[in-house]
This record gives C-alpha cells, sequence and structure tokens, in this order.
C-alpha cells in the first residue's frame, strides 16, 4: 500500500467531490443467474462460496480502480486483492478471513480451505494486513434477500459484496447480489461494468 496524488489519477474529480461527503457509500442490487456454478459446485465438491469468493476476485481484478482506496484523508494504492469472508469457529462464534486473490482457482481454491480452516480453529480473525485491497463478503444464506444496504462506519471504506439464500426455480438458479462501494473508488460506469463482468465469470469458470 503506497500513498498516490489523486491528481495522477482519474479519481481525482471524485476524490474532491466525495471524500467530504458525510456518505459517500453507493449500493447497488443485481440478481444473477448461478445455475451453472451452483452445479459446478455440486458436481466438482466445492463450496459454493468459494466458487462465489474466487468470481468477486476473478472480475474485480479486471478493473484498476479495485486497485485505489480512500484510507483516512489519503488515496491508497495496492498491487493486490484480497477477499475477506466471514467464519463460524469452532464456539459458535465468527471471525473474518482475508483470502488472497490467486488467478487460478486451484490456488485460490487451496488457500481458502487452509486460511478458513485456520480462522475456524483459532477463533481469531485472519487479516492479511496492509499490502491487500480487501473485498468484502458476507453470505446470509438462511434467508432470501433482495438487497441488502450496510452501514456506513466512516474507517471501512472497501468495497463490500453481500447475498443470502439462493432461489432454486425449475431451470434457473437465481440470486440477488448487493454491492456498496466508495463513490471516491469508482463512478457508476465502472461499477455497473464489475457488475457485468461478474455473471460473465459465473458463466465462464472452469476447472
Amino acid at each position: 500500500m503506497r500513498e498516490v496524488d489523486p491528481k495522477t489519477t482519474n479519481r481525482a474529480k471524485a476524490f474532491d467531490l466525495w471524500m467530504r461527503s458525510p456518505m459517500p457509500m453507493v449500493t447497488m442490487t443485481k440478481t444473477y443467474d448461478i445455475t451453472r456454478l451452483r452445479r459446478l459446485a455440486k458436481r466438482k465438491g466445492l463450496k459454493l462460496n468459494m466458487l462465489m469468493c474466487y468470481a468477486i476476485g476473478r472480475a474485480a481484478s479486471a478493473f484498476a480502480e479495485f486497485y485505489l482506496l480512500p484510507v483516512g484523508s489519503k488515496l491508497m494504492r495496492f498491487d493486490h486483492l484480497a477477499i475477506n469472508t466471514i467464519v463460524k469457529t469452532t464456539t459458535g462464534d465468527i471471525n473474518t478471513c482475508d483470502i488472497p486473490f490467486s488467478e487460478g482457482i486451484h490456488t485460490f481454491a487451496e488457500d481458502y480451505l487452509r486460511l478458513t480452516s485456520q480462522a475456524a480453529a483459532s477463533g481469531e480473525d485472519l487479516n492479511l494486513g496492509e499490502d491487500y485491497m480487501v473485498i468484502g463478503t458476507s453470505a446470509l444464506t438462511k434467508c432470501e434477500l433482495d438487497s441488502v444496504v450496510n452501514l456506513y462506519a466512516g474507517f471501512y471504506n472497501n468495497p463490500f459484496v453481500v447475498w443470502g439464500k439462493y432461489r432454486k426455480g425449475l431451470f434457473r438458479t437465481t440470486l440477488p447480489i448487493s454491492f456498496q462501494f466508495h463513490h471516491t473508488q469508482m463512478d457508476g460506469p465502472i461499477s455497473t461494468a464489475f457488475l457485468n463482468r461478474l455473471q460473465e465469470v459465473f458463466d465462464e469458470i472452469e476447472l
């Protein structure tokens, strides 16, 4: 992580506009077809949550804006992405766990299983540190949710992706996904391009 002058980036105008905003977060919701992803998870014996996290990282990695993030009053640039997931511990509590994004799905899957198991057993959050721009996720799979609007804490500006229980129809499985981001980090065209790219990744993942 290193500080950058906003004027040297394509976020200069957004930095001036939104860093002073009392509510700079934007939430978008899109319903996805995850039929192929769910079948892939079942056929290969994989965790659907792992595939979701991988797809989010793969879609985000195509956009330079995901490597920039307002931290405090500064704009920071990162070299790496990570996906944060919620892990249930052996005592029934929950911890957060950062998974470094790897383009190779097998590497990501191995890291996911190793690190989430470690977080569950240790009873402590597992954070990768300041070298990673972390995309938060939360899977609330006990309830069919249409949308989630997260609170704005003022100190956690990271993008956040939330979903509930998928909806299995006769021919399709669908899932509404909420995406929250800081307006300094990206505008509508990039955020919607990411959301569109996410569906493409769901449809093209191969093992």
